[in-house]
């Protein structure tokens, strides 16, 4: 049965909320990764990579926030602190200084974690009949991998 965020029990809006403060942990992470690409990418392929690394971090921070307030609306706390996003994420930081490929497969791998992260997040949801939280994961999954498709592409 569907529901709304205020019809799901407690316990179904702390565990979904949970596995949003995740999705926004590892979006907060990859778009950090994105904008620290975006500065030091260099190289042939430096025009098309800088403005696809700028792309990915305007698309994450708006991100961030859809999902973090998906959080609100259950509820529950948005994990708001770098330290904690940067224990949660399975996504991590990177120095910036690689080769363009080495960045994109970085990103690539950032942009699968967050496409499943978000799928198993939009499963929990449905499980428990938040169709708008299973809805917003499928819609946001969509995203990284359609990125993913795209940095894919620069390494054939």
């Amino acid at each position: 049965m569907t529901q709304t965020a205020i019809d799901l029990t407690t316990d179904s809006r702390a565990a979904i909320a949970d596995a949003l403060n995740q999705s926004v942990a590892e979006t907060a992470v990859t778009t950090m990764l994105a904008q620290n690409f975006h500065w030091n990418v260099i190289g042939m392929a430096f025009g098309p990579l800088h403005d696809l690394f700028q792309k990915i971090y305007e698309d994450h921070f708006e991100a961030q926030d859809d999902l973090a307030e998906r959080v609100k609306a259950l509820d529950a706390h948005a994990e708001g602190t770098l330290a904690g996003m940067l224990k949660r994420s399975k996504v991590s930081e990177h120095e910036g200084d690689a080769t363009d490929k080495d960045m994109i497969k970085a990103m690539l791998e950032a942009q699968e974690t967050l496409a499943s992260t978000l799928a198993g997040a939009g499963e929990l949801a449905a499980e428990h009949g938040d169709t708008l939280t299973e809805d917003l994961c499928i819609s946001r999954g969509q995203v990284h991998e359609k990125f993913a498709w795209f940095l894919r592409s620069h390494l054939r």
